[in-house]
C-alpha cells in the first residue's frame, strides 16, 4: 500500500480529533475556500480537478486503509481511541470506500476578485459530518497552482504592456519560459506549478508541468521548447576554446532558435568580439535565431549593453512604433533574477534605450514557481454553516485582532451582478451559480479541458 496515497493520512494530525468536538445532532458541515487578499486583486482558480483525480475519486477507503490508519494513529497521538475507526468502516460499508461529497467550484481558469467564494464542499452522509474539514488540508493545496497562475498572468500582463508599446503582441505566448523545475521543493510541485504557469504561456523547460496538463487535463502537448546550452557543455571546452563550443553549437543546430549562454567568462567580448565578428557569418548564415543568454550581473543594465552590442554587430531596423529591433537571426532571453517585479526594471530600462520588448524573452524559475506562498494570496478554507438536529447555523469567526480573518457566513454561492463576481448567501435557486458541482460522491461529475482552462484565464486586452 502507498501510504501518501492514503487519503486517511492525507490531513493534519489535529483533525483526526475533529469527530469528537462539533455540537452532538451535527449533521452537515459546510465549507468554502477563497482568497482573501494579498499580493493581486484578483485570482485564476486552478489545479482542483488534479487533486480530485490524483487523490479523491474512486474507491478511496479500503479495509488495509483503515487498519493501517489505525495503528498509525494510535502510536502518533498516543491514544487508540482518537482515530475515527467506526466512521470510517461506515464509509467503506454504506459507500463502498468511496468519499460521500460533494464539491462545487468556479470553472478552472476564470479570474476571480478576491474575497469571492472559489469552491464549496459539504458531507452527503449525516453520518460523515466530520469529513468535510478533514479534506481541508489536501484541498487548500489548491492555492499553490492558484497562485503560481494568478501570478503568471500578471507577468503576461506585464510584458504584453510593453509590447503593446514597442512591439508585436503576437509574440507573447513565448516571451516567458519555465526555467523552475530545479528550483522548486517536489517533483508533484514542478508538474502543478509548470501547468499553472502553462495556463498563460507556451514555452517551458519543465516536463512534469506538460505531463500534468496531458494526463489530468487532456492537454496532448502544452508547451514547448529548443535546443539550449548550459555552462558545463561550453566550459568543458576550455576557456581557450570558448569560440569553438560557441561555434559547435551553431553547427549542431543549423536550424531554428538555439540558446546559448553567453557569460561564462565575459558576455561582453562574447557579443562585440565572439558572436558578433568570429562567428558573424556563421549566424547569419543560419536559417533561424540564435538566442543569447546572459546569466549574471543586474539584469536591466546588462540586458541593455548586451542590446547595444549585438545592436553594433547585427544591426537593427526601426519599427512602426518607433523602437529598435535586432537582425532576426539574433535575439536575448533573460533568465538570471527574474520575478514579476525584475521585468517591469528590465522592460522599462529596454524602453528608455529605444528597444522594443520584440528582442527579449525571459526565463524564471524561483521568481515564478517557488517565490511566494499561500499568503500570497491569502487562501483560506472555512466552515459557514452546520446543520444540527435539522436546522442550518451561521458559522464564522471574527477575531477583535485581526478583521481581515473574519470569515463568512452561510451557505454560500458565487453569482454575476453588473457584469462583476459577487458572493452571497444561498437563496437556493441555483440557476444564476458560477459554481458548479465537480464531485460527487467518489466520481467526478464535470472535468474541464486544458484549452477552455486557458481560454477562461486569456487576458482581455489580448
Amino acid at each position: 500500500m502507498d501510504t501518501l496515497q492514503n487519503i486517511l493520512l492525507l490531513t493534519d494530525s489535529y483533525k483526526v480529533s475533529h469527530h469528537k468536538q462539533y455540537p452532538p445532532g451535527t449533521e452537515t458541515i459546510f465549507s468554502y475556500f477563497e482568497s482573501r487578499g494579498g499580493d493581486f486583486s484578483e485570482t485564476v482558480f486552478f489545479g482542483l480537478q488534479y487533486y480530485l483525480k490524483r487523490y479523491l475519486q474512486g474507491v478511496r477507503v479500503t479495509r488495509e486503509a483503515i487498519q493501517f490508519a489505525a495503528s498509525f494513529y494510535a502510536g502518533h497521538l498516543g491514544n487508540p481511541n482518537i482515530f475515527h475507526r467506526v466512521g470510517w468502516e461506515q464509509i467503506l460499508s454504506n459507500h463502498g470506500g468511496r468519499l460521500p461529497v460533494v464539491i462545487r467550484a468556479v470553472p478552472e481558469g476564470t479570474v476571480v476578485p478576491v474575497s469571492n467564494v472559489l469552491m464549496t464542499i459539504e458531507n452527503t452522509d449525516p453520518d460523515c459530518y466530520w469529513l468535510t474539514n478533514y479534506l481541508e488540508t489536501l484541498l487548500v493545496q489548491v492555492w499553490y497552482a492558484s497562485t503560481v497562475a494568478t501570478q503568471s498572468r500578471e507577468m503576461k500582463r506585464t510584458i504584453l504592456k510593453s509590447l503593446q508599446a514597442t512591439g508585436d503582441p503576437k509574440l507573447i505566448d513565448f516571451k516567458l519560459h519555465d526555467f523552475g523545475f530545479r528550483g522548486v521543493s517536489s517533483v508533484e510541485t514542478a508538474a502543478v506549478g509548470g501547468a499553472a504557469h502553462l495556463v498563460n504561456f507556451k514555452g517551458t523547460d519543465t516536463v512534469p508541468g506538460l505531463l500534468m496538463a496531458s494526463e489530468y487535463y487532456g492537454e496532448p502537448m502544452a508547451g514547448f521548447s529548443i535546443p539550449a546550452a548550459e555552462h558545463s557543455t561550453l566550459t568543458s571546452w576550455g576557456r581557450e576554446h570558448e569560440v569553438d563550443a560557441l561555434r559547435n553549437m551553431l553547427h549542431q543546430f543549423p536550424d531554428g532558435l538555439v540558446a546559448v549562454v553567453s557569460d561564462s567568462y565575459d558576455i561582453f567580448n562574447a557579443c562585440s568580439e565572439l558572436w558578433g565578428r568570429q562567428l558573424k557569418a556563421d549566424v547569419l548564415a543560419r536559417n533561424g535565431t540564435l538566442v543569447v543568454r546572459p546569466d549574471s550581473g543586474d539584469p536591466p543594465t546588462i540586458v541593455v549593453k548586451v542590446l547595444n552590442l549585438l545592436g553594433e554587430r547585427f544591426g537593427t531596423t526601426q519599427n512602426a512604433k518607433g523602437f529598435r529591433v535586432l537582425d532576426p537571426h539574433v535575439r536575448v532571453i533573460q533568465g538570471d533574477g527574474i520575478d514579476r517585479h525584475m521585468l517591469t526594471r528590465i522592460l522599462e530600462a529596454m524602453q528608455r534605450e529605444g528597444w522594443s520588448a520584440d528582442n527579449v524573452a525571459f526565463g524564471s524559475g524561483g521568481g515564478l514557481l517557488q517565490k511566494l506562498n499561500r499568503d500570497t494570496s491569502k487562501y483560506a478554507f472555512k466552515c459557514s454553516t452546520a446543520r444540527v438536529h435539522g436546522a442550518d447555523r451561521d458559522v464564522y469567526k471574527q477575531p477583535i485582532t485581526d478583521g481581515g480573518k473574519r470569515s463568512k457566513a452561510g451557505r454560500l454561492k458565487l453569482v454575476r451582478r453588473n457584469g462583476a463576481f459577487a458572493t452571497v448567501v444561498d437563496d437556493g435557486n441555483s440557476a444564476d451559480d458560477a459554481l458548479v458541482e465537480v464531485f460527487r460522491d467518489g466520481a467526478i461529475v464535470r472535468e474541464t479541458t486544458f484549452a477552455d482552462v486557458r481560454q477562461r484565464a486569456a487576458l482581455p486586452e489580448i
